[in-house]
């Protein structure tokens, strides 16, 4: 359902998926210990890419974007798996992006991430190092994500 006036000649399709498994930024301003985190991590989820295609020139687009899309998302997540959600993450590689479009659509910068990735276990960073961002899809967030 998340259609809007876009399409796929204008942006990826590919833009929400699961939260990450820890996220230091991100814990720290839910507020979260891990056995918080483990039990409602699925009311999250992470904005894993956007990209308006380059030929496409629409002002403000990607923030256009956002905006719907955090506007409705969690009503279309209540209606396709049973649940609603309660706050969007997305990380952006500082060295390669601004993430220009996500402080104009109302998104907190956290902080940044340590580089060690998804599915590192320990040991030195070994990927680039991404700024967090979150969008709160509700003023009580915290209340119904430390529950």
């Amino acid at each position: 359902r998340l259609q809007g006036d876009w399409s796929s000649d204008v942006c990826s399709s590919d833009l929400f998926g699961s939260a990450a498994w820890k996220c230091q930024a991100r814990d720290a301003f839910i507020g979260w210990n891990s056995a918080q985190r483990q039990r409602h991590l699925r009311l999250l989820t992470n904005n894993t890419r956007l990209l308006i295609l380059p030929w496409v020139r629409v002002p403000h687009l990607a923030t256009q974007i956002l905006s719907r899309i955090a506007w409705r998302l969690s009503q279309d997540w209540q209606d396709k798996y049973g649940h609603p959600i309660y706050l969007l993450e997305s990380f952006v590689q500082r060295d390669r992006f601004a993430g220009a479009c996500y402080r104009a659509a109302d998104w907190r910068v956290l902080g940044a991430t340590t580089g060690r990735g998804r599915n590192s276990t320990a040991g030195a960073p070994s990927e680039p190092v991404k700024e967090v961002y979150v969008q709160p899809l509700r003023a009580d967030f915290r209340h119904r994500l430390c529950a």
